[in-house]
């Protein structure tokens, strides 16, 4: 359960017409959680504003981090907010990166891990909706998943 900011004019336009300003309307966020077939078929989404309320459960902590990260990275969207049951394993609180200008998986990976080799284990934790790891920007919303 938890409340996350984003930067409503970067991310993902839907095909729903309107500006950048404009909150996407809550079966289009339905709809692009389920095309990138993350798990989330037991999330409802409801839309408040420019805020995506994000209710039900999910299997894990993983479903539920990338629900808030593909959310998040709408454009039209500033906050996503969680209602969400995790089923299995420990629930925790996501660690979610803003991509900085200049900024590459590789310093991601230093400022979080301490070593930039491990970059592709935030690619991997950000499929399907990275695909490829010299394809991020400025306002993308990453997420940063704990090293074994």
């Amino acid at each position: 359960m938890g409340l996350f900011d984003f930067i409503k004019s970067a991310g993902k336009k839907l095909g729903f017409g309107g500006d950048e300003e404009t909150p996407p309307p809550a079966e289009e966020v339905k709809k692009e959680l389920q095309t990138l077939d993350i798990g989330a078929d037991g999330v409802d989404v409801e839309v408040e504003g420019d805020k995506v309320v994000l209710k039900g459960s999910v299997a894990d902590q993983t479903i539920l981090e990338k629900a808030i990260v593909a959310a998040g990275n709408i454009v039209g969207v500033s906050q996503v907010e969680t209602q969400v049951k995790v089923e299995e394993g420990e629930e925790g609180e996501p660690v979610i990166h803003i991509v900085q200008k200049g900024e590459s998986l590789w310093k991601i990976a230093e400022k979080h891990y301490g070593n930039g080799s491990k970059y592709m284990a935030i690619f991997e934790a950000n499929k399907p909706m990275l695909s490829d790891p010299d394809k991020i920007y400025p306002g993308q919303a990453l997420r940063i998943p704990k090293l074994d």
